[in-house]
C-alpha cells in the first residue's frame, strides 16, 4: 500500500484463511436509527465499523441521541424515548444514501424542520423515491434539482399511506415503515419484488408489531421501542468478494464465522454454487430474528452464468465483483435488469465496463447491464475507484489473477463500507 488512496495489487497463486467480516451495514444503520426513538440504551457488538454507519451515528446524536464506544468495542446508544431534538446544524450524512434515505422517514414524522447533506457523490443520488411516499403522508420535502440532496424535510403529523413502490428498494421501504411509526392509522409498503427485510425484523426486535403478506408490509403507528442488545452479524455483501477471490483459484479455502445467512440476502451463495464454488455453511443460528452461520468456500471451475429479473435486485450489491472476476470464468457473465446500478455511488455499469476494458477484457455495456465474455486473460493495469467503495474492492480481487501489478487509485473509498478490507485481503493472498 503506497498510500491510504493508492493500492497496488499483485497476482496470487492462491487464497487460504479464515477472516472475520465486520458488522452488517444494512442492519447497523437500521439499529442505530430506532436505538435512537427507543426508550433505555441500545448495546450492539460487532457494530459496523464502515463510514456510512458512522454517518448515522454522528446525525442521530446531533437529534438528541447519546452514542459511545465501550472499552470492549460495543456501540451503545441511549435513546430519547419519544421525540428527537431539533439539530442545531444540517445533518452531515456523508457519503451513505442509506442514512439519508432511511432517517428521512423518521424525521418526516418529528415536530421540527431537518435539513440533510451528504458529499459530491451522495449529491447526484435519487431522493426522489422517498420524497414522494413521505410528501403522501404528509411531510413537506424541498430538494435540489431533479429530487437530489440536500433535503429539507418539514416534519410533523403524518396519514397512513398504502404505498406501492415503482422500484423493489429496501431503504425506501425502511423509510415509509419507520414514518408508519409516526402516522395515524396502518401503514403498507407493498413492493413487486421482496426486498431485503432488516428493517422489520429490526422494527421487531425493538418491540415493534410488524406483519408481512406476501411482498407487502404492515406497521401501524403509535408503538413505542424499547431498547436492545444484540451482536450485528458479518456482512454478506462484504464477505462477497473474499467468496470471489476464492472462486479465483482451485483449491482455495476461505473460512468465514459469524455470517449474516438473511434468506433475502443469502441468494447470492446459491448463484455462487452455480457458477461453480464450494460453499458450505455450518453453526447456523437466530439473533433477534436474523440468521446468522459459518462460511466455508473452496474454489473449482468458475462457471460463470446469467443474473437477471429477482436474482438481480437481490445480488445488487455484489454484481460489481462478479462482473469482475467474471473474464476468468469458464462461460462469462450475462447481467440484464440492473439500471439500479447506474445511480449507486458511481455508476457501476460504466465503472465495471472502464476498468475491465484497462485490464484487456472484451465487455458489452448496455443500458441495464453488461456482458461479460469468458476465458479472457487480464493484465495489470491502473484503475480508478471513482470513489466508490465496490468498485475499489471488486477490482483488488480481479487483480488477484492478472499479470504484472494493478494500481487502484482512490483506494481509500472502501473505507466506507469496510476499512480494513485490504489487509484482510493481503492475509488471504499472502
Amino acid at each position: 500500500m503506497s498510500s491510504d488512496s493508492v493500492v497496488i495489487v499483485r497476482a496470487a497463486s492462491n487464497v487460504r484463511g479464515l477472516v472475520r467480516i465486520p458488522g452488517d451495514k444494512s442492519i447497523s444503520h437500521r439499529y442505530a436509527m430506532l436505538a435512537a426513538i427507543a426508550r433505555g440504551t441500545s448495546r450492539f457488538h460487532n457494530f459496523s465499523a464502515a463510514r456510512d454507519c458512522a454517518s448515522t451515528l454522528e446525525c442521530v446524536a446531533e437529534l438528541g441521541a447519546v452514542w459511545r464506544r465501550t472499552e470492549d468495542g460495543a456501540v451503545e446508544v441511549t435513546g430519547t424515548g419519544g421525540p428527537l431534538t431539533a439539530a442545531a446544524r444540517a445533518l452531515d450524512c456523508g457519503n451513505s444514501g442509506s442514512t439519508m434515505r432511511m432517517l428521512s422517514g423518521i424525521l418526516a414524522g418529528q415536530p421540527f424542520t431537518s435539513e440533510l447533506f451528504g458529499d459530491e457523490s451522495l449529491s447526484r443520488r435519487p431522493m426522489a423515491r422517498i420524497i414522494k411516499p413521505l410528501s403522501e403522508m404528509g411531510a413537506k420535502i424541498g430538494s435540489s434539482d431533479g429530487g437530489r440532496p440536500p433535503l429539507k424535510i418539514h416534519g410533523g403529523h403524518l396519514h397512513a399511506i398504502h404505498y406501492k413502490p415503482e422500484v423493489a428498494s429496501a431503504q425506501v421501504k425502511s423509510c415509509v415503515l419507520f414514518a408508519g411509526l409516526f402516522a395515524d392509522g396502518e401503514t403498507i409498503v407493498d413492493e413487486p419484488i421482496r426486498t431485503r427485510d432488516h428493517g422489520e425484523l429490526a422494527l421487531q426486535a425493538f418491540g415493534v408489531e410488524v406483519e408481512r403478506q406476501g411482498c407487502a408490509s404492515h406497521v401501524r403507528g403509535g408503538q413505542l421501542l424499547t431498547a436492545i442488545e444484540a451482536h450485528v452479524p458479518g456482512d454478506l455483501s462484504s464477505a462477497a468478494f473474499f467468496l470471489c477471490a476464492a472462486a479465483l483459484f482451485p483449491g482455495s479455502q476461505v473460512s468465514l464465522p459469524g455470517i449474516l445467512m438473511n434468506p433475502t440476502r443469502a441468494r447470492l451463495l446459491d448463484i455462487l454454487v452455480q457458477m461453480g464454488l464450494r460453499v458450505s455453511v455450518a453453526q447456523v443460528e437466530q439473533h433477534h430474528g436474523e440468521l446468522v452461520g459459518a462460511i466455508e468456500a473452496q474454489g473449482a471451475t468458475w462457471k460463470g452464468g446469467t443474473i437477471v429479473g429477482a436474482d438481480t435486485a437481490a445480488l445488487i450489491d455484489e454484481i460489481p465483483v462478479l462482473a469482475a472476476i467474471a473474464p476468468y470464468s469458464e462461460n462469462g457473465l450475462d447481467v440484464r435488469d440492473a439500471k439500479e446500478l447506474r445511480v449507486k455511488e458511481s455508476d457501476r455499469i460504466a465503472a465495471v465496463a472502464t476498468n475491465l476494458r484497462k485490464m484487456g477484457a472484451e465487455i458489452e455495456e448496455r443500458p441495464d447491464g453488461l456482458r461479460v465474455p469468458g476465458r479472457q486473460r487480464l493484465r495489470g493495469a491502473e484503475l480508478d475507484s471513482l470513489g466508490d467503495h465496490r468498485i475499489a474492492m471488486a477490482f483488488a480481487v480481479a487483480a488477484l489473477r492478472a499479470e504484472g501489478e494493478t494500481t487502484i487509485q482512490g483506494a481509500d473509498a472502501a473505507g466506507v463500507s469496510y476499512p480494513s478490507f485490504f489487509n484482510d485481503l493481503r492475509t488471504l493472498a499472502a
